[in-house]
Parts: structure tokens; sequence; C-alpha cells
């Protein structure tokens, strides 16, 4: 099977890759795909990403008592004409 790349920064790259890696261009081609595809199926979603950081957040209990009505108090002696 051949391939005929036309596009001449495509061409210098696959050269350049083939003369960096001392090996022919076929072989360096090959590599380069397998390597990319391999990174490919090693992402991970970023939803799965998230989940141990959903879980650890969800693991602590609420604290209602820092809610805005708890320090309603505050803000009321705060803002108070009366002193």
């Amino acid at each position: 099977m051949a391939y005929s790349i036309k596009d001449p920064e495509t061409d210098e790259l696959i050269r350049k890759l083939a003369k960096a890696k001392r090996k022919p261009i076929v072989e360096a081609i090959k590599e380069a795909c397998a390597n990319e595809l391999a990174r490919e199926r090693a992402k991970i979603p970023l939803w799965e990403r998230l989940q141990p950081l959903r879980a650890r957040v969800a693991s602590h209990p609420a604290r209602p008592e820092q809610t805005h009505a708890s320090h309603k108090g505050f803000f009321d002696d705060m803002w108070s004409d009366e002193k």
C-alpha cells in the first residue's frame, strides 16, 4: 500500500523525524502513529478524572453553621445605626 504526501510541511516533518530517529521514513511514520494512537487511547475523559475530587468533596459533611443565615447577626450588628 502506498501513500503520497503532497503537503510540503508534512513531508518536511516526516523527513526530520526520520532523520532524528535515524530510521527509514516508513518506520518513523509507523512509530509516530502508534505512539499517538496509544496516547489517544490512554486519555481519561475529564468527567472520569474529576470523580475522585467529587467523591472527596462529597465525603465532607455539610456545615450548616456556615450558611448565610448564620452570619445574619454579625452583619446586623455591623450595619446597625444603634451603638
